[in-house]
Formats: structure tokens, C-alpha cells, sequence
């Protein structure tokens, strides 16, 4: 990018220098005509995409000043690279003079440049580091400047620092009476007629959101020698260039890895975060959107606009008041430059709820644009401040995933979107960026039968383990199903399902884990099952996003080490992981009244009436009763 700037400084220098060495040319030949008046005209393509394309080699053109139809006509053809939007305002800063002097052998004419002393002028030269010492000559208050002079002081001065000479020169123009042209058309045209002849300053003061790099201030005489030396050009046609260029967007999300649900955690941004990521209902899901900002070379380049509207499904809501903006130095967001938080005025952050979604919008205030335009914490490699330009933002902040039937459950999953919405110095003129994240969640439909169909499934009960990351499940009972509400360590502490008078339990808001039901109670006569029923739920990549055209997610599940074909719920083909559960009848022991029982009664009464006999018999003994 900086080869091309100078390479398009250097060919309008020579523009401006060719204007003046045929000024001071002492063949014969036609002269200025000072009763005439010039025009401008300015085509401005996005020469960065037609480089990129192959419809364009810079180098092969040389800016002549008049127009080239092989310009236009590969710019501006089948494919047009027109940029529309940009504003440029010139300023006139010198008249043409000939300064003729002697230096002993004869007369030597030289042309030059004549500015009047004065604040304006005064400015001007400062902007590219003169002072009238370095004027060719004087006259009373008129100082004389020769090209030499004021094509190496702003080539220097923008060498030395871009950005800077552009701002000064841009608030040099603005505030002395600059004149600024119609913005480009579609066509990429501006035109200014009806120009005193003399030397004028041109600097681009306005352009749209997707110029990243504004053209170098120059100068140029108007009129201009033509190329072939032959005559006069008074309508100047100049093809400047624009770096042009988009930020990036990214959103991602990962389950909280902080028991406390705040936005915390690693700031690594690889660190678990991914475009889905599957959950349970009232998990915490952190969130980040990565933006690298474009760049910005000077005051025309600014910053006005920079806004996120960030959706989500109406099953998750934002924990609010918690968003946290960060300014890295590189994409990897390891290299920070600084941290700003709500409380600080630097952006607002407002909350809406529709019908299906709920909707957060981070807008970037005067204050935050400002220090994103000027700061000076970050500098280009050339040395000069150039703000956050090129720096990458990171936002984050949390929301939870509700515990009921606004979720969606299984492979449709709930998308999260967020749009950027950027500007520049030309408010008519923005672009957008849109970018999404999906959280997945799932269930399970269980089945209780009895053998003989004559159980009550009221006395059954289960508790529900995940194995995985080994808690319990807790779930409320709503209409029929259970939506899961927290994750507890202790069996006592977990929920305790039952299921309904048709013999479900359909638990909802599971994420893709290993878990065990474990059957705690049954029906009386019935035996329970010996040991937990293993159910898996995993997922893989199947199909893709529409709006950011990644991978989205399907699953599937496995009973005990088989394979189950998870049912649909919703528009979810993949939702609900079923199984069945069902306990046969215990083994029957000798009922009241049978055989086995009078035998026992029948032995007990031979045995008393024995023992009485005996009795008699030992009492008679005793009274001599022989």
C-alpha cells in the first residue's frame, strides 16, 4: 500500500513538474492564455479490487492529465469499479510567476510560484514543514516558491508522517475557504469548472465507509503542458487511487466456564469458542464478537459510525449490563491496548424484546469514536498516529439459556446474529456485516411400560446422572415435560422424575453428553431394573449456515451401546433421544389359606395337644395316682 501511495505521488509530481518546466521554456511556441479559465475532472475507481481482479496494472498507466478512454473503459465497463461518495476540495495557493534574474552570463527565467504573506499562507507552509526562508525570493509582501521546493516538501512531509500532513492539510483547506466538489457519481466522476489559473492544493475530505485509505494531498497547475509537450491543457482529467477495504466480523459463543455465570473467564478467544456450541437449559453462554476495524489514515478517513445490533433466540436472554470492550493490537487479541467498560461513556448499550427474539444494540458514541479516530496509544509503522486503525475489538458479554418452552430443541438450534453497521466522513454512504453463532440443546422422550401393562406409573421414579460432567439434573415439571433448571451433585438434591398418566418423561434443555437413568422406585409386584440405562447424545457437522455459510450441528444417540433414532420436536428432525423402560413382574410368594399353611396349623395343634398329655400324666405322678 505504501509503494502504490508514493508511486501516485510521484506521478503527480510529475504531473505538476511537466506543467512548469514548459512555463519557463524559451522556445517559441504558444503561451498561457490568461484569459481562459480551467476545469477539473476527477475519476475515482476501486483500484485495490481491480488489481485483485486482474483488470488492472497500475504500473502499466501514466497519469497524463487528459482523459483515457482505456481507463474508463476497463474501470468503468461490464465490471464497474466506480466509487461513489467521495468528496474532494480544492483551494487555490499560488498564481503563476516568472521570476528572470542575472547571473552574469545572461538572463535566466525560472517559473515560479507567488503566495502572499499572510496567516493562510502562513499555514500552508507549515502543514509541509516550510517557512518563507525557504523562498526563492521576495518582493515587498509577496514570497516566491519554486516547484522544486513545495514537491519535495510534501512528498517529505508525507513521508515523514501521513497522517499528520493529511490532517493539517485537511484542516488547512476546511478552514481557508476551500471549495469542495460534488461527491463521485456512479460513474466515480467529480468535475469543477470555471478556475482561475494558478496552482491549487487538492486534498480528499470526504469519502464512503468502504475507502480505507484516503489519496495523498497534491498540487497541480492548472493549466498543465500536455504530454507531448505540443500545447496547453485546460480541463485536467486525474485518475487518483483509493485503498479500499472492509472490517472483518465474528461471532462465537462457548458455555460459561465460571461458576459464578458473570463474563469472565479466558480471554484467550480460541479458548472453548465456536460458531455452535451445545448447552442445557440454564446453562450460561459467553459470547464474543471480534471485529478488526478498517483502517483509518487521516480526518477524511474517520470513524462515524460503528454499530453492532445483536440478536438473539427468544429461548435465550441477555444477562445485561455486562458488556466489556476490548482494543487489541493484533487479530489474535493477544497484544491489549486498552479495556472500556459501560461506565465509561464510550459506547451505549440498549436492550428490545420482540416476539421471537430479543435484540441488543452497541453503538459507539462521540467519545468512543474519537478516541478510535485519534488515539494516540497506537501508531503505524511508519511511526504516525493513526488511532485504533487496523487494531482488532472484542466484545464480550453472557446470556442464559431459559429454561422452558421458548427454546428451541435439537438440529434447528438457536441462531444468534449480529450486523455491523460502519460509516465514514460521507454519512450517506454505509455497509453492513452480518455473522452468527448457533447454541444447540436437546432432550430425552422415555417410554415406562410394565410387562403386563396393569402397573401404576405414578410409583415409578428416576433420577437422571450425567455421566459427562457428573451432576445430577434438576427440571421442572411444565405441561407434561421437564425443562432443566440446574445441575446438582448430591442424588438427594436432584429432581426425582415421575412419569405421566400416559407413562412418559420427556426431559428437555440436555447438552451432548453421557447419562444414566437410574430407576429408584416401581410399582408394586414389579422388579426394578438392575442396573442405570446409558444414554449418549453426540453431535457432528451436518449441513451449513446460510447467513455465515459454516457448519451447523446434527446428532444422534445410542441406548446402552445401540443406536437410537432421535425423534423430532418442532421443525428439529434430530430432538429427543428415545428409550424405553420397562419392569416385569417379581416372583410370587405362598399366599394366606393354601395347603402349606394348614399343615403348619394342623402340626402346631398335635404338638400343643401332646404337650398337654404329657402334662396330665406327670401331675397324676405327683398326687400318688399310680
Amino acid at each position: 500500500m505504501k509503494a502504490m501511495k508514493k508511486t501516485v505521488s510521484l506521478i503527480l509530481a510529475v504531473i505538476l513538474a511537466l506543467s512548469l518546466c514548459v512555463f519557463g521554456y524559451a522556445a517559441p511556441g504558444p503561451t498561457i492564455d490568461t484569459s481562459k479559465t480551467a476545469s477539473l475532472n476527477i475519476y475515482k475507481y476501486d483500484l485495490t479490487s481491480a488489481e485483485a481482479a486482474g483488470a488492472w496494472d497500475a504500473g502499466a498507466h501514466v497519469s497524463s492529465g487528459i482523459y483515457d478512454s482505456s481507463v474508463n473503459d476497463a474501470l468503468g465497463g461490464a465490471v464497474n469499479y466506480a466509487i461513489k461518495g467521495v468528496k474532494f476540495t480544492y483551494l487555490k495557493v499560488a498564481d503563476i510567476a516568472t521570476y528572470t534574474s542575472s547571473d552574469g552570463s545572461g538572463q535566466t527565467a525560472t517559473t515560479v510560484y507567488a503566495m502572499p504573506v499572510g496567516a493562510t499562507t502562513t499555514s500552508f507552509l507549515t502543514a509541509l514543514g516550510l517557512s518563507y526562508e525557504n523562498a526563492h525570493h521576495q518582493t515587498e509582501d509577496i514570497y516566491y516558491f519554486t516547484s522544486d521546493t513545495l514537491i519535495s516538501a510534501l512528498e517529505k512531509a508525507l513521508a515523514d508522517n501521513s497522517t499528520v500532513t493529511k490532517n493539517a492539510l485537511e484542516i488547512y483547506i476546511g478552514s481557508n475557504g476551500g471549495v469542495t466538489m460534488p461527491e463521485t457519481d456512479e460513474y466515480g466522476h467529480s468535475s469543477a469548472s470555471s478556475l482561475p489559473l494558478g496552482l491549487y492544493l487538492l486534498v480528499e475530505t470526504a469519502v464512503p465507509e468502504n475507502v480505507t485509505s484516503t489519496t495523498d494531498p497534491f498540487l497541480v497547475s492548472l493549466p498543465m503542458t500536455a504530454i507531448d509537450g505540443s500545447g496547453w491543457n485546460y480541463n485536467l482529467t486525474l485518475y487518483p487511487k483509493n485503498n479500499t477495504g472492509s472490517p472483518n466480523l465474528e461471532k462465537t459463543v462457548r458455555e460459561a466456564q465460571t461458576s459464578t455465570g458473570t463474563n469472565s473467564g479466558s480471554t484467550n478467544i480460541t479458548d472453548g469458542y465456536a460458531h455452535a456450541a451445545t448447552a442445557s437449559d440454564g446453562d450460561v453462554m459467553q459470547y464474543q464478537i471480534v471485529s478488526t476495524l478498517p483502517t483509518i489514515t487521516s480526518s477524511a478517513s474517520y470513524l462515524t459510525t460503528y454499530t453492532y445490533v445483536d440478536t438473539l433466540s427468544h429461548g435465550i436472554g441477555y444477562n445485561k449490563d455486562d458488556v466489556v470492550i476490548e482494543f487489541f493490537r493484533d487479530a489474535a487479541c493477544t497484544d491489549k491496548v486498552t479495556s472500556w467498560t459501560q461506565t465509561e461513556g464510550k459506547y451505549t448499550v440498549t436492550y428490545a424484546d420482540q416476539d421471537n427474539e430479543s435484540t441488543m444494540t452497541i453503538a459507539m458514541t462521540s467519545a468512543g469514536l474519537n478516541e478510535i479516530n485519534t488515539s494516540a496509544d497506537v501508531y503505524g509503522v511508519d511511526g504516525s498516529q493513526r488511532g485504533y486503525s487496523g487494531c482488532t475489538m472484542r466484545i464480550t458479554y453472557a446470556a442464559t439459556v431459559h429454561s422452558d418452552a421458548s427454546v428451541v430443541y435439537g438440529d434447528t438450534g438457536n441462531p444468534n446474529t449480529v450486523v455491523l453497521t460502519w460509516k465514514r466522513t460521507n454519512t450517506e454512504y454505509f455497509d453492513t456485516l452480518r455473522d452468527d453463532c448457533h447454541v444447540y440443546t436437546y432432550g430425552m422422550d422415555l417410554a415406562k411400560q410394565f410387562s403386563d401393562g396393569a402397573g401404576e406409573y405414578a410409583a415409578a421414579q428416576f433420577v437422571l446422572h450425567n455421566d459427562t460432567d457428573n451432576y445430577f439434573v434438576q427440571a421442572s415439571l411444565v405441561d407434561g415435560v421437564y425443562y432443566v433448571t440446574g445441575h446438582v451433585t448430591e442424588q438427594a438434591q436432584g429432581t426425582v422424575f415421575t412419569p405421566t398418566a400416559e407413562g412418559k418423561i420427556v426431559v428437555k434443555g440436555l447438552e451432548n453428553d453421557s447419562y444414566s437413568w437410574t430407576e429408584t422406585a416401581t410399582a408394586d409386584g414389579y422388579v426394578l431394573l438392575k442396573e442405570p440405562v446409558k444414554v449418549e447424545i453426540t453431535t457432528a457437522e451436518g449441513g451449513t449456515c446460510d447467513v455465515c455459510h459454516k457448519a451447523l450441528l446434527t446428532a444422534s444417540a445410542t441406548v446402552n451401546g445401540g443406536a437410537a433414532e432421535m425423534t423430532a420436536d418442532g421443525e428439529s428432525v434430530h430432538a429427543l433421544a428415545p428409550l424405553t423402560v420397562v419392569n416385569t413382574k417379581g416372583f410370587d410368594l405362598p399366599q394366606t389359606g393354601s395347603n402349606g399353611t394348614w399343615m403348619f396349623t394342623v402340626a402346631g395343634i398335635l404338638l400343643m395337644a401332646g404337650a398337654a398329655v404329657v402334662i396330665f400324666f406327670i401331675v397324676r405322678r405327683k398326687s400318688g395316682h399310680r
